[in-house]
């Protein structure tokens, strides 16, 4: 027999299938397969002999049940035959006694199998006894006094109420306490006073923003597209969801489905809509020759892992390239999630706003004033107005032909979506391509056509506006004809109109060196065209004269060809024809959106109302050289409403649904089958199959998904404890770490669907456990028998996160500005940190307050993160991050002490201080100094620690003096006090 089936037929014994699972955590009761069993399999034995049939060895699956012999396997795992041994020498892992111990008494007590435990749903476990008979404990409490007990250990005493004031803020509102709030918690003793405390922390609105800043590193948030070009975005509208979100208490199921799906729900809210940015976080690749589809699916495998990671904690982004190598999760099914969501467009969405709607209403208000102004005001030394007005009128009205709406009879498209709308334009959406072709056909016309015009409209759906479906940042609403064609007649027998000239109203080309025009969309060539660069929002026209008149009778198309080497195509565009002899020349009137001055033109002067007169009257002047100069602030105040926009989620329209590929190897290059949208097998249970993005947000946050509760609570332990349940945040599969405490997992998942998924009643529930509030400090042993805590005897002791580091300098300085929401701000950072990344773009850090504001609201760059963030390692937003990594490196020293940010809270504070010396004396100072950074009094010895540090830096600040006198305030030694306070590690650290 071969060794591969030798092995095949002994090792099937670990899967035999058994009725119950039994339990683990103890050292006299049998394996569980699941917690004990399977974490060996996976790590030694999965990758030859788990779900992947491709890397599968033997034939044999070791992740589901089977039969087999139970004494060969033991004989296979440890024997010392080169030849024999499982697994194989060349796979360089070997068993350790311990797992060989686990299997051997796993296989003794009948080798049952059961599912990975993170796939079975999750069930309310009944409550520990309290430990040594005491009175009802805090459930939390009974849970991990049990496993303390189990270990020989004991918990820590309570910490003391300054270290738990300032513990509590830091973890609720990601802020330290202020003296005086601190000092108002440790002075309390009414019994109730930590609740009431705790209740006074998630009432304020600076919970949402400590809350959102964890959720935008699952969101990979960032203020900027990413890649080379790395442009600003606006995407901080969502940003400002979440914090609301947070503050709000909505619902955690509530807030998932409106992330994932808020365009779906019925009517939608602007709010719904600008929660669906979460995947609109994605990187955008704006450079010129890449293939916009294949960046695309990128955004698309992005989307997928990311949704796997925050509401499975899984790694399904293994399963990218093939069937995941120790989940079961196969290659297909990770298209099948992928269907889910891959049915989306992306547009740009203008963000409800009243005060900007107010200000357009008054801008058009004083934009009237000041056009009747000019036409009273008419310059003395100019042609007499009334003239001038006559020859515009004429001018402009021979060029007024009649044009009639073509509307088609067919549309087609390399791919975006055509729809005719009410007037006769086509609106054009979904995914674009760097050479787009739009295809029209329409019916014989009843006259001759001899000219034909193309509009080019704006439309708020468009980015920047439109006309262009442009979306890249740095040229938003663009669109770039490069060949407009007309063809009578159909199929193979249609024969090409000649374009004898064109005209356009406006051209620009956003290369400078490069012209643009409507003739060069008619000469042959796809490098050159039409477009209209600068001039987003407003309506542009292109006319089109054929040699010969097109024949009445005879039906036609026209062919619209877009981009050199990338995607522009038209938004949205109406197509016209004339019947006027010689055709026709291109006309369009200053914010004439809908060619209504135009019409006006061809009545009779005495059929024009009022309001026609007026309107053309304001045409004129803002057309006419005597007042070009005046005008320019009319344009201003005309130009579109300031409106913020945003990046959502919109699902295409019926009858247009993206058709997704199993992409062979997780190439874009190889699409094989189409793949309909499905879950997993291991997780789809026997709930209904979801058929949409909705059905499918609505299932992963209930009770028929096993893991979404878990890895949410799991999320907020680690939150709260520095190590989570599962110590692998976002890999609750086979090659994760199993639970500590399994059953503390599973009741505060099932409680916290049950409270309905309320995020603020599971921190005050985790808060006010006595486990949270323990002390931090070492007991002798405790460090030996658990130095990571597993067991939760101790409190943990973590450095404070990047943006709480700042935030804490912020409150201590006395400057922290207390506004939420709103655009990113710069603060100070030394220069040259921006400046290598494309463009070498310049940082200007804001004025006070802004630049004073949270570290939520940073600007954030992605090939150019925060200097001082990402030294303490905050991520860049390119990637969805679970879990941050704390680093302990000297340039974290050095950015505390040198950064010129830093340096300037501590002159801040040490100002502060100056004051405060000179009205109570130095002592005095240094106690509040001391308090404004530690939350608590100095002691003797760190008073007197600090005097002689002041004395010091007084002397050598008076010894540095020209005039060996140090300034009266003493303002450099007390900035060094300050920056030594802030530098301290209990000040960086959370006790």
């Amino acid at each position: 027999m071969s060794t591969s089936r030798a092995f095949a037929s002994a090792a099937a014994a670990v899967v035999l299938a058994a009725a119950a699972p039994a339990q683990s955590g103890t050292a006299t009761a049998a394996p569980g397969y699941s917690l004990d069993v399977r974490p060996i399999l996976a790590e030694n034995c999965f990758r030859c002999h788990g779900p992947d049939e491709a890397a599968r060895e033997a034939d044999l699956r070791l992740d589901v049940a089977g039969h087999g012999r139970e004494r060969e396997l033991l004989r296979r795992v440890t024997s010392q035959d080169r030849a024999e041994v499982m697994p194989p020498p060349h796979a360089n892992k070997t068993l350790t006694a311990a797992e060989i111990a686990t299997l051997r008494r796993w296989v003794a007590a009948g080798a049952a199998y059961e599912p990975h435990w993170s796939f079975v749903p999750p069930v309310r476990p009944r409550l520990p006894e309290p430990v040594g008979g005491a009175a009802a404990a805090h459930p939390v409490d009974r849970f991990v006094r049990a496993r303390l007990v189990e270990h020989g250990l004991t918990p820590s005493p309570p910490a003391d109420r300054a270290t738990l004031v300032r513990r509590l803020y830091l973890d609720l509102i990601g802020l330290p306490p202020t003296p005086a709030q601190a000092a108002a918690f440790v002075d309390d003793d009414a019994p109730d006073a930590y609740q009431r405390l705790v209740d006074e922390l998630l009432a304020s609105p600076h919970y949402g923003e400590r809350q959102a800043r964890r959720w935008l590193d699952l969101a990979r948030y960032a203020d900027s597209n990413g890649y080379e070009k790395d442009r600003p975005r606006t995407i901080w509208p969502y940003r400002d969801w979440v914090v609301r979100a947070c503050n709000d208490d909505l619902p955690f199921d509530r807030f998932a489905i409106e992330q994932l799906a808020g365009d779906l729900l019925p009517e939608p809210t602007a709010d719904q809509l600008i929660a669906t940015g979460f995947h609109r976080n994605t990187m955008l690749n704006e450079e010129g020759g890449i293939d916009p589809l294949e960046f695309r699916y990128h955004a698309m495998t992005d989307r997928v892992a990311t949704t796997g990671a925050v509401f499975l904690g899984l790694t399904i982004g293994c399963a990218q390239c093939h069937t995941h190598k120790f989940d079961p999760i196969t290659h297909r099914e990770y298209f099948g999630l992928m269907a889910f969501l891959d049915n989306a467009d992306e547009p740009d969405f203008v963000v409800p706003d009243a005060a900007a709607d107010e200000r357009r209403r008054r801008n058009l208000a004083q934009a009237d004033e000041e056009l009747a102004r000019l036409w009273r005001e008419w310059p003395a030394d100019a042609a007499p107005r009334e003239q001038r007005f006559a020859e515009w009128l004429a001018a402009r009205r021979a060029r007024a032909v009649a044009w009639r709406t073509l509307v088609p009879t067919d549309l087609a498209s390399n791919l975006p979506t055509l729809q005719v709308e009410g007037d006769g334009a086509v609106f054009a959406s979904g995914d674009s391509t760097k050479h787009d072709i739009y295809r029209l056909s329409f019916a014989a016309a009843e006259r001759p056509v001899t000219a034909l015009r193309l509009e080019a409209l704006p439309d708020p759906r468009l980015p920047d506006g439109g006309p262009g479906m442009t979306y890249y940042e740095g040229r938003k609403g663009d669109f770039f004809l490069s060949e407009f064609a007309a063809r009578v007649g159909h199929g193979d027998a249609a024969r090409t109109v000649a374009i004898a000239r064109a005209s356009e109203s406006y051209a620009s080309n956003q290369y400078s060196q490069m012209r643009a025009s409507a003739a060069l969309a008619c000469d042959g060539d796809l490098q050159t065209g039409w477009s209209t660069h600068l001039r987003n929002g407003e309506r542009h026209v292109a006319v089109f004269v054929p040699a010969a008149p097109i024949a009445a009778g005879q039906p036609f198309s026209i062919e619209l060809q877009f981009g050199r080497h990338f995607a522009s195509s038209l938004g949205r565009f109406r197509l016209s024809a004339t019947s006027a002899d010689g055709g026709a020349e291109a006309l369009a009137l200053p914010f004439d959106h809908d060619g209504a001055l135009e019409r006006a033109l061809r009545l009779d002067p005495a059929a024009r109302t009022a309001e026609q007169r007026q309107a053309l009257r304001g045409a004129f002047v803002l057309e006419a050289e005597e007042t070009a100069k005046d005008a320019q602030q009319v344009r201003r105040l005309r130009s579109r409403a300031e409106h913020v926009t945003t990046l959502i989620l919109r699902e295409r329209p019926p009858g247009h649904r993206r058709v997704t590929h199993r992409r062979h190897r997780g190439e874009y290059l190889q699409p094989r089958e189409v793949v309909a949208p499905h879950l997993p097998a291991a997780l789809r249970g026997d709930a209904p199959a979801p058929q949409d993005r909705l059905a499918f947000a609505r299932w992963l946050v209930s009770r028929d998904n096993p893991l979404a509760a878990r890895v949410l609570v799991n999320r907020e332990w680690a939150a709260l404890f520095g190590r989570g349940l599962v110590a692998t945040l976002d890999d609750f599969g086979a090659q994760g770490e199993r639970p500590t405490h399994p059953e503390l997992l599973d009741w505060l998942a099932v409680e916290f669907m049950a409270r309905g998924w309320s995020r603020k009643q599971l921190h005050r529930l985790l808060v006010t456990s006595e486990t949270y509030r323990q002390s931090s400090d070492v007991r002798a042993g405790d460090h030996t028998r658990d130095p990571d805590n597993r067991w939760l005897a101790r409190a943990s002791r973590l450095r404070l996160e990047a943006e709480q580091l700042r935030d804490a300098a912020l409150v201590a300085a006395g400057v922290l500005s207390p506004e939420l929401h709103g655009p990113p701000v710069r603060p100070p950072q030394p220069p040259g940190v921006t400046e290598v990344a494309f463009g070498s773009p310049k940082w200007r850090a804001s004025d006070a307050p802004a630049r004073f504001r949270r570290s939520l609201y940073t600007f954030q760059k992605r090939t150019a993160p925060f200097a001082f963030y990402a030294t303490f390692d905050a991520p860049s937003g390119e990637a969805c991050t679970a879990r941050r990594h704390r680093s302990n490196t000297p340039l974290q020293a050095l950015a505390l002490l040198n950064d010129p940010m830093m340096v300037e809270l501590a002159e801040a504070l040490g100002a502060r201080l100056a004051e405060v010396a000179t009205e109570h004396g130095v002592d005095e100072a240094l106690r509040r100094g001391f308090g404004r950074v530690l939350t608590r009094e100095p002691g003797a010895r760190e008073l007197a620690a600090l005097r002689a540090f002041f004395e010091n830096a007084r002397s050598r600040d008076s010894a540095r003096s020209r005039d060996n006198a140090p300034s009266p305030d003493n303002a450099l030694a007390w900035a060094a006090v300050a920056r030594a306070l802030l530098c301290l590690d209990e000040a960086i650290t959370r006790n």
